[in-house]
């Protein structure tokens, strides 16, 4: 018997519900303005180009950079990656990364290492999920480029030390260090200037709220020079040049911008801004805790991720329940309960080696949003231990 309840807890893959503004200023664009970004005069061009100059702005601020200038729009987490890491990287560089990453981080490493001369060297993670500054700092080179840590884990959920990695990158200066936050943007507190950034990548349809089809990339703006565009093209700026702009973001932002989904971004920042970071951090805390705790006394059940009274967690749990391959789990919750989740390997194979599930068919995931409830949370271990007393 299907369920016509539906309870959402996968917000790592992309945040539901939106908060009502960014409902509203998406469909208010598409039905009442509609025009180009950058590329017109009328009133309604110049008022949405204040919505983006806006939307650059919240960002800014919501991660303390210096200049509204520094952050770059793409138009997805993984764009904004390949923006990062094949902006940076020369042949013969050495890049520093973990066994935590996305294979949105892996396959452009992949890329320069089998065919341009790049060299990888991968930390795994300790036994608590997180990989050690110490260890990061012993595999640098004098070659080496690059630094390529995740936020947190999209399989475990574990917040890892980005602040000290930048604190141990303050004596190499010549080293980027590129954070990938697609998990932490707009969940929890960034600050660029304390941990030392230089290239932080997101999307926007995750923690910021925002619609698919968005990306961000801070671009510390000492580095510009040092990050190529991958596309060169109309900008709407310095029409009458052959040459590609040299300053950010026009260098990087090649092509009409979707506007229709960074005025939704646009929306989903204020409303972050006015819920206040650490507010919703502390929520995604208190719900992340009660889903551990309600797992781990499942005896059928079986947590990968550590205690998040132990590491930090950034809203993101898997576990297996025990003699059930992860996707019938989440095939059951979904037709069942009503309770969509993700299984499988999520795109990060290295974490599933090291977890041991990656011969096994992965974990279930199941990741908190701001308008996750305790109920919510109460109804998938509801839901298990109905599944694993059925057993």
């Amino acid at each position: 018997m299907e369920s016509d309840t539906r309870i959402y807890l996968d917000n790592a893959a992309t945040s539901f519900p939106k908060p009502e503004p960014v409902v509203r200023a998406v469909t208010e664009y598409l039905t009442q303005c509609g025009v180009a970004a950058g590329r017109g005069n009328s009133h309604r061009a110049t008022e949405l180009d204040g919505r983006i100059a806006g939307c650059r702005a919240g960002l800014a601020r919501l991660w303390n950079a210096e200049s509204p200038r520094e952050i770059v729009f793409t138009f997805n987490g993984t764009d904004s990656l390949n923006l990062a890491i094949h902006g940076a990287l020369r042949p013969g560089d050495h890049v520093v990364t973990t066994e935590l990453e996305h294979n949105s981080v892996l396959r452009p490493m992949r890329v320069w290492e089998t065919e341009r001369e790049v060299s990888v060297t991968s930390i795994p993670p300790e036994a608590d999920g997180r990989v050690s500054p110490a260890r990061i700092a012993a595999a640098w080179r004098p070659n080496t480029r690059l630094v390529a840590l995740t936020h947190a884990s999209n399989v475990t959920g574990a917040i890892q030390p980005i602040k000290q990695v930048g604190e141990l990158l303050r004596t190499r200066p010549e080293i980027l260090f590129l954070v990938d936050a697609a998990q932490t943007a707009g969940h929890i507190p960034i600050d660029v200037q304390q941990s030392r950034i230089d290239l932080l990548c997101c999307s926007g349809h995750k923690g910021l709220l925002g619609p698919l089809g968005t990306g961000v990339v801070y671009l510390r703006s000492s580095r510009v020079a040092e990050v190529r565009s991958l596309r060169q093209g109309g900008t709407g700026s310095q029409s009458e040049s052959l040459d590609q702009p040299t300053a950010s973001p026009d260098k990087y932002e090649s092509g009409n911008p979707n506007a229709a989904g960074l005025v939704g971004l646009a929306a989903a920042v204020e409303w972050i801004h006015a819920q206040g970071v650490g507010t919703l951090a502390e929520q995604t805390f208190q719900r992340v805790g009660q889903l551990y705790e309600g797992l781990s006394s499942n005896p059928s059940v079986r947590v990968l991720s550590p205690a998040p009274s132990l590491v930090p967690n950034v809203g993101v749990i898997s576990f297996v329940v025990d003699g059930i391959d992860p996707r019938i789990t989440a095939t059951l919750l979904d037709a069942h309960f009503g309770i969509e989740v993700r299984a499988g390997l999520h795109c990060a194979p290295l974490v599933h080696r090291s977890l041991g599930s990656l011969e096994t068919g992965g974990t279930v995931r199941a990741s908190v949003g701001p308008f996750t409830t305790e109920a919510d949370i109460d109804a998938l271990l509801t839901a298990l231990m109905m599944i694993t007393t059925a057993m």
